[in-house]
């Protein structure tokens, strides 16, 4: 089995964003660590809004050092770096020690005019390949929302996009900012489309690496938030910022199963054996964790850490510059 451990390297976007300090820096050091271990290598989806927008801020100038040493390292480390875009922050701006960001209407690339989005993900991968030194192929969409694919089609094969990591198979969410529906993806571990992430086509011009998904009850979720609340040294996120709301998702799942994200994030690392084991069972030859260095947790690298311990002698960790090389 090829392991795909995936970051999302970016800050909070409800009504405080957190610090660069707690939400980036502090729990990615940790996850170099940890990493280091035992030799294995990170896929960090680094969230490129933020970069450009704090390089208008002269107040904001020794932070954004900070990161872009921090993403440089990541190179160094032999880690992956890759594309996330949340296309909000181009309407963020930054104003008595804090970020204000109205996501209504434009929290997808889809929200934009084409031009306007072609531009968005001409420049922003431009940015990333100047701060790195290198060519990005894999895309990670903002909140997952990577739909109509057809929107984004032309400007990737523009720009030399070929991988995308957004799809998590089964899932659905929508609500105001959020339009997710992947009730009717294949459920296979890897395979090409040409525009649309739900339809296979065997000779399509993308490939899709999904998200492994999982279904969870919602005694999972019950033990989450009580844990949460009984053992906050264990259980309290290292981000210190706000989530943006998923319409009623919280409810939700304490009253039924949902299709969900295998994570390293939080309690959810605790399902990481049950992820390897439905890939295994559906005879998958890759699987794809997300996680988000602000959701790093004790708990979560402590699972993380003896997930790593148990199977870095059976399965094969990579990333997706690793996998492309190839």
């Amino acid at each position: 089995m090829k392991i795909f451990l995936t970051y999302d390297y970016e800050l909070f976007f409800g009504e405080d964003s957190g610090s660069v300090e707690k939400c980036m820096l502090e729990p990615t050091e940790d996850l170099f660590n940890l990493a280091k271990w035992k030799e294995v290598f990170l896929t960090f989806f680094v969230d490129v809004g933020y970069l450009i927008q704090a390089e208008k801020y002269p107040e904001l100038q020794g932070e954004l050092q900070s990161v872009k040493e921090q993403v440089q390292q990541m190179i160094t480390l032999g880690h992956d770096v890759q594309l996330h875009i949340h296309p909000h922050w181009e309407k963020a701006t930054y104003e008595k020690g804090k970020w204000s960001m109205n996501v209504d209407g434009v929290y997808k690339l889809s929200d934009f005019e084409q031009s306007e989005s072609d531009k968005i993900v001409r420049s922003y991968k431009s940015y990333l390949e100047k701060l790195i030194g290198r060519s990005v192929t894999t895309f990670r969409a903002g909140g997952w929302c990577i739909q109509p694919f057809e929107h984004v089609a032309g400007i990737f094969k523009e720009v030399g996009i070929k991988i995308d990591s957004s799809v998590i198979t089964g899932d659905f969410i929508a609500t105001n900012e959020y339009a997710v529906d992947f009730r009717e993806a294949p459920s296979d571990s890897k395979y090409t489309f040409t525009n649309d992430v739900c339809v296979k086509d065997d000779g399509g011009d993308f490939t899709e690496y999904p998200i492994t998904s999982l279904r969870y009850s919602p005694l999972f979720f019950w033990r989450l938030y009580i844990l949460g609340r009984l053992k906050p040294a264990q259980h309290k996120m290292i981000g210190d910022g706000d989530f943006i709301s998923q319409g009623g998702r919280k409810k939700r799942v304490l009253r039924t199963f949902t299709i969900g994200h295998v994570s390293s994030d939080g309690y959810y690392a605790s399902k990481l054996e049950s992820g390897l084991e439905k890939s295994t069972n559906m005879e998958h030859k890759e699987m794809v964790v997300i996680g988000h260095p602000k959701g790093n947790t004790k708990f979560s690298i402590k699972s993380l850490a003896k997930f790593i311990n148990k199977n870095h002698m059976k399965h094969q960790f990579t990333t997706f510059q690793k996998e492309s090389c190839k």
